[in-house]
């Protein structure tokens, strides 16, 4: 059941499926949220009890067997569920956690979607109690042990204290970023996201009043940060064009999944493109969460077509 209702959110994944309009729709949203992680968790309870009752419908009369309450069946799914939705919350993409209520993102960049010293930590909790049972059976010690399991509680304290690190880490970025000029710019905001297994090692993004300058922050001990060495993206200069293209209807759920976004206007033949990116992502990421918003218009500021695609696809 913990196994189940642990892994069964990444359904949403399947909306991959349906393109990049329906993946930012649905991925991390319907069952990442909390009425949908609900409904989820009382369905695979109830499933689970159904199989119990099929499974125990005739037991031996020398062992009657308990039959699963769905209380305690439905509080364990709650339990997989909940620690799912805390690792995503964990990453730089985030979930809809109120979702259909309200459209909002929820994230805390702390931990990369594929942390290996999350995995580490989890593939020791498991692999290490086996170790030593084997070894305490080698040696003649049979004792039977009830209660919880030492390795999982030390496991979960190891998780809770590696993102408290990071959370110190990425705060002391954040304070980085905000207290220097780049180029002779006021940041007005800023972000901070892990790269690479490296705790001390972030990527951050600083908003001014006309860049959105993209940096290098280690924050690790004797580590020099220099934002001078910053990489700049400007932000397009006000036009009708640009005021169209955020108005348009396929901006508007963009706007509100992006953290960073930065938009781009092409005069063409026949009209104008208007493109929106989310910097949170590296231009190079092949990640599916790494989506363009693009708009075409005719000359007279009509849509002509709009929607989404991956960065990764080919640019029609």
């Amino acid at each position: 059941m913990l196994v189940v209702s642990g892994l069964a959110a990444d359904l949403d994944f399947a909306s991959y499926l349906g393109g990049p309009d329906a993946f930012l729709r649905f991925d991390r949203t319907v069952l990442h949220s909390i009425p949908g992680s609900a409904v989820m968790a009382f369905a695979i309870a109830g499933a689970f009890c159904t199989l119990d009752k099929t499974l125990v419908r005739n037991p031996p009369k020398t062992s009657p067997a308990v039959p699963l309450a769905f209380g305690a069946a439905l509080g364990l799914c709650a339990v997989g569920a909940a620690a799912h939705i805390l690792l995503d919350l964990a990453s730089g993409v985030g979930v809809r956690l109120l979702w259909p209520l309200r459209a909002n993102w929820y994230g805390w960049d702390l931990a990369s979607n594929l942390d290996p010293w999350i995995m580490a930590l989890l593939v020791a909790g498991i692999l290490l109690p086996q170790l030593f049972k084997l070894v305490n059976e080698e040696v003649g010690d049979r004792r039977k042990r009830t209660g919880a399991s030492p390795a999982a509680m030390v496991t979960l304290l190891l998780l809770v204290a590696y993102f408290g690190a990071r959370a110190i880490l990425h705060g002391r970025a954040i304070g980085l970023l905000l207290s220097r000029e780049y180029r002779g710019r006021e940041p007005l905001s800023a972000g901070a996201f892990p790269t690479s297994s490296d705790p001390f090692d972030w990527r951050g993004l600083v908003v001014t009043e006309n860049t959105i300058e993209e940096v290098h922050v280690p924050v690790g001990p004797g580590a020099d940060f220099d934002p001078d060495r910053s990489l700049t993206h400007f932000k397009p200069d006000d036009s009708p064009a640009l005021d169209a293209g955020q108005k348009a209807p396929a901006a508007k759920p963009f706007l509100i999944y992006a953290r960073f976004p930065l938009a781009s206007v092409t005069r063409r033949d026949d009209g104008y493109r208007f493109e929106l990116r989310d910097l949170r992502f590296p231009l190079d990421d092949p990640g599916p969460s790494n989506i363009i918003c693009r708009v075409d218009f005719d000359s007279g500021l009509r849509i002509v077509r709009q929607g989404f695609r991956y960065a990764t696809s080919p640019n029609p």
